[in-house]
C-alpha cells in the first residue's frame, strides 16, 4: 500500500492483512489493466445486506416484513452508501482514470456507493464477517435508529417499496368525484403493475394518500 495506508487504517478502524484488497476496493474500473472494485462490490453488497437485515430483525421485533423492507431499502440505497464514504473521507482515496476524474467521478453517488460496498467486501474477504460487521455497526448505527423512528407518508413509503424491488413508480388516477363543489369527495386509484387499490378523501392529495396506504397494506401483508 502507498504511504496513505496509515490514514486509511485510521479512517476505517481496521488494518488489512492483505493491503492489496483495499487498493482493489478503491480502484474504479476506468483504471484499465488494474484489479478494480467490481468483484469486491459484489461480495460487499451481500455482506452489507445480511448485516442490516440481521440488525433490523433483532432490534425491531414488532415490525412486519414490509416495514423491515422499506427501512432496509433506505439503509442500503446508493445515496446512503455515498454519504458514508463522504463522512469517512474515503472519497479522497478512490483511484480513477484521468478521464473519469475530469468527469466528476469522485462526486458521483454511484461510484461512491460501489466503493463503499467494495470496502466492506474487502474486509470480509480479508478476515471474515466480524471485521465487516464492526465497520457497518459503527457507521450505520445512528442511521438504523433514525429510519426506525421516521414516519413517512404513505405515498413515499409506497414509492420506496416499488423502487426497492425494481418496479415502476406508482401511478395515480382520479376515478370519481362526488358531493357539492364546496365539499367534494375524490376517489383516486393507485397502481403498481397489476396491483391496484383505491382511496377517498376531501382533496385529491388526501385521496392519493389513502389509496397509497391501502395498496401498501395489501402488498406488505399488513391487512
Amino acid at each position: 500500500m502507498p504511504a496513505d495506508s496509515d490514514i486509511l487504517r485510521d479512517l476505517l478502524g481496521y488494518s488489512f492483512a492483505d493491503p492489496d484488497l483495499l487498493q482493489q476496493a478503491l480502484t474504479h474500473p476506468s483504471c484499465t489493466g488494474q484489479p478494480n472494485y467490481q468483484r469486491l462490490e459484489f461480495v460487499g453488497d451481500r455482506v452489507l445486506g445480511a448485516i442490516i437485515s440481521q440488525r433490523l430483525y433483532r432490534d425491531y421485533p414488532t415490525f412486519k416484513e414490509g416495514e423491515l423492507a422499506i427501512r432496509f431499502n433506505e439503509l442500503v440505497r446508493k445515496e446512503t452508501l455515498a454519504r458514508i464514504v463522504l463522512q469517512t473521507g474515503l472519497d479522497r482515496f478512490i483511484r480513477l482514470s484521468p478521464g473519469e476524474e475530469d468527469n466528476g467521478g469522485r462526486q458521483k453517488p454511484a461510484i461512491l456507493a460501489d466503493c463503499c460496498e467494495a470496502v466492506i467486501g474487502a474486509m470480509f474477504m480479508d478476515s471474515g464477517f466480524d471485521a465487516a460487521h464492526a465497520f457497518v455497526e459503527k457507521h450505520w448505527h445512528d442511521l438504523v435508529a433514525s429510519v426506525a423512528r421516521k414516519e413517512k407518508d404513505a405515498k413515499t413509503l409506497l414509492q420506496e417499496w416499488a423502487q426497492g424491488r425494481g418496479l415502476a413508480a406508482p401511478t395515480y388516477r382520479e376515478t370519481g368525484r362526488e358531493g357539492p363543489p364546496h365539499e367534494p369527495e375524490f376517489t383516486v386509484s393507485v397502481a403498481i403493475g397489476k396491483h391496484e387499490a383505491a382511496g377517498k378523501g376531501n382533496s385529491k392529495r388526501i385521496a392519493e394518500q389513502a389509496a397509497a396506504r391501502v395498496l401498501l397494506n395489501k402488498l406488505t401483508g399488513a391487512e
